[in-house]
């Protein structure tokens, strides 16, 4: 097996880690909140710097909903160049985010990192990891 190849299930015949994270990379891209939801578990937890406007602590379908409606009305953005690594249950993924401020007119293309956590075929844990002060300059007003 390659690397990065998907295998089609995990132990208990769910689909496998990696292949819940690149479902998920295709529903952030359609921005399709159902589909993200249907991916997550119900009592997931939703992590990115606290620093950004957007960021905290996020907890359940909730939390996720709050998480992408902060996200999105304050960028545009998507993932690309996306690199996916499976670890056991988590996948690490290393791209860029690229996209604009609402609030500036500001493009801007950062180095990325998100690392899930997948239980039973469901993302219990998503940590969103941006070049911070980069992001945060994006975003001011001057």
């Amino acid at each position: 097996m390659q690397p990065n190849a998907a295998r089609n299930t995990s132990p208990a015949n769910h689909p496998c880690p990696l292949d819940v994270v690149r479902a998920v990379y295709r529903a952030y891209a359609g921005r399709d909140l159902a589909a993200i939801q249907a991916l997550y578990h119900p009592d997931c937890e939703i992590y990115q710097s606290d620093l950004l406007p957007w960021g905290g602590e996020y907890r359940g379908y909730f939390g996720l909903q709050q998480f992408f409606t902060r996200l999105t009305s304050t960028i545009n953005t998507e993932i690309v160049d996306e690199q996916l690594f499976e670890a056991g249950d988590r996948v690490v993924s290393i791209g860029r985010t690229r996209g604009k401020a609402w609030a500036t007119g500001r493009q801007f293309e950062l180095p990325a990192v998100h690392l899930y956590t997948v239980r039973e075929g469901k993302i219990v844990r998503y940590e969103a990891y941006v070049d911070t002060p980069a992001m945060l300059s994006a975003c001011a007003s001057d």
